[in-house]
């Protein structure tokens, strides 16, 4: 089973598509460079604000022919093919490939509202060619809605990352709570919760070192924290450049932290999964 890594907070600024455009495209060069047999990785936006999609192509001018939406707007039969076809290969590495997003999907979510086997428009056509790559990562929009549903159905691992604030600490509990509810409610038992991404940590802001210490004593989510991003100015000026974090600067601290973060999927990918607790 091809692992699929899903990014997903109801919590806007938190390093999402950040995380996601990073760790699809360290994954691609950790496996390469361990000598993997495919080192392919596959970058899916189902942001409409498409920030993922611009960052890793240069551009976000998808529409109704080349995205997301086309392929949730297809005959379900159709949609692999479809989907394929809307595939771009990323200007950062030609084995980062991206199913693109679009603004038209805040109209697919509404036209598709209702509509029998919505949540699973994505998994369907994923699935077929999932094979194909050595790991997925989705990137999703600051809500649970649809198109963050049809994101925690097509995954195998969820990854939420947050910053080391109150309001966005004590919401974690609500976070795990349902992405446990679509696991069993959607009898989706592949999907995991991988851990939690500490973003946005500066050491020298007291309060952050203090709500990261609350976090790593819960009882719960300290079990969770899978690592921790330091706040850096390379993050943003990457984003600016349409730069990867480590294309940047690989010597800046996010890009180390980064990295350490890839090593510990890199060997989730290439172990045999263990099932969901």
């Amino acid at each position: 089973m091809t692992r699929v890594f899903v990014l997903t907070n109801h919590k806007g600024g938190v390093g999402k598509s950040t995380s996601a455009t990073n760790i699809a495209y360290g994954l691609v060069g950790l496996l390469r460079r361990s000598g993997a047999v495919n080192c392919r990785v596959l970058l899916v936006d189902t942001d409409s604000q498409a920030h993922a999609s611009l960052v890793t192509t240069g551009h976000k001018d998808y529409g109704a022919d080349n995205s997301l939406y086309t392929v949730l707007m297809a005959d379900r039969k159709d949609a692999p093919n479809v989907l394929a076809n809307c595939l771009v290969q990323s200007t950062w590495d030609a084995d980062l490939h991206v199913l693109p997003a679009s603004p038209m999907l805040e109209g697919a979510e509404r036209e598709l509202m209702g509509v029998a086997g919505a949540p699973y428009r994505l998994t369907e056509p994923l699935s077929r060619i999932a094979s194909h790559y050595a790991a997925i990562v989705i990137d999703t929009r600051p809500s649970f809605s649809l198109m963050t549903e049809m994101g925690l159905l097509a995954a195998t691992d969820a990854i939420v990352p947050v910053e080391p604030r109150y309001l966005e600490t004590v919401g974690l509990l609500s976070v795990i709570s349902k992405i446990n509810d679509i696991r069993e409610g959607w009898r989706h038992p592949h999907l995991r919760i991988n851990g939690i991404l500490v973003t946005k940590m500066d050491t020298r802001v007291k309060g952050h070192k203090q709500l990261l210490d609350e976090l790593k004593s819960h009882s719960v989510l300290g079990q969770l924290v899978c690592g921790v991003i330091p706040a850096n100015e390379a993050v943003s000026y990457s984003h600016h450049h349409h730069l990867s974090v480590f294309n940047y600067d690989p010597k800046a601290s996010a890009s180390k932290a980064y990295a350490q973060m890839i090593s510990r999927l890199v060997r989730q990918i290439t172990e045999p999964k263990v099932a969901a607790s």
